[in-house]
């Protein structure tokens, strides 16, 4: 069963960077990868160094080259203002793809625009996420604070993997830990039951990072 690539019509907030470039200095390049509006007026997008004047689908091709083998799920039950920050995070760690389950909306301001070079797919159901994750060989990881689950320090990631993680409050449903291969839990020393679902996201792919694409 495949995802719902996601184009829900909501306006996306606009790009913005503390750096960027001016017009392009002297003649201008012939190659296909630069925008040309971009050449002719600066390159103020939130974009590193390496892509400034590229066209988005130069941009989004040239990361699909290179993408690391692991998916990150989000439930999106109650319209998690979180949602935006761990696909901003995905995009920085160059996931393969990011699945929302539930709610096809979702709030899009912390990503800074981040979605759109990333991969972004719908699942209606946990059953849905559970259906294309089996037909592709991922296990399922359950990322929750909850007896059972095992301290992420402790273990190898698998490097081909679903990262799920749930919602700001109430955390993973009982039918998506149910549907999970394996469920880690990110071990903490203060007072604090839990720490925010978007930090909790970003310390587990850096996790996966340090595991899988560190030389």
């Amino acid at each position: 069963m495949e995802g719902e690539r996601i184009d829900d019509g909501t306006p996306a907030t606009p790009e913005l960077s503390t750096h960027g470039v001016g017009p392009w200095p002297g003649e201008l390049p012939d190659d296909p990868r630069f925008d040309r509006e971009l050449l002719a007026h600066g390159d103020t997008r939130n974009v590193i160094d390496r892509y400034r004047y590229w066209t988005m689908e130069a941009i989004v091709a040239d990361l699909d080259r290179r993408r690391h083998p692991f998916h990150v799920a989000i439930e999106n039950w109650q319209h998690d203002l979180n949602i935006g920050s761990i696909v901003r995070s995905a995009n920085a760690f160059l996931a393969e793809t990011v699945h929302i389950v539930g709610r096809r909306r979702w709030n899009k301001r912390g990503a800074m625009v981040t979605d759109r070079y990333q991969h972004v797919l719908h699942h209606e159901t946990i059953d849905d996420l559970v259906a294309w994750a089996r037909e592709r060989d991922l296990p399922i990881v359950a990322v929750d604070n909850l007896p059972g689950s095992v301290p992420i320090e402790t273990m190898t990631l698998p490097e081909r993997c679903v990262l799920l993680f749930g919602q700001e409050g109430p955390g993973l449903s009982a039918e998506a830990l149910a549907a999970a291969d394996l469920a880690v839990e990110i071990r903490q020393f203060g007072s604090t039951r839990s720490i925010n679902a978007s930090a909790a996201a970003a310390i587990v792919m850096h996790t996966w990072i340090v595991q899988h694409a560190t030389p």
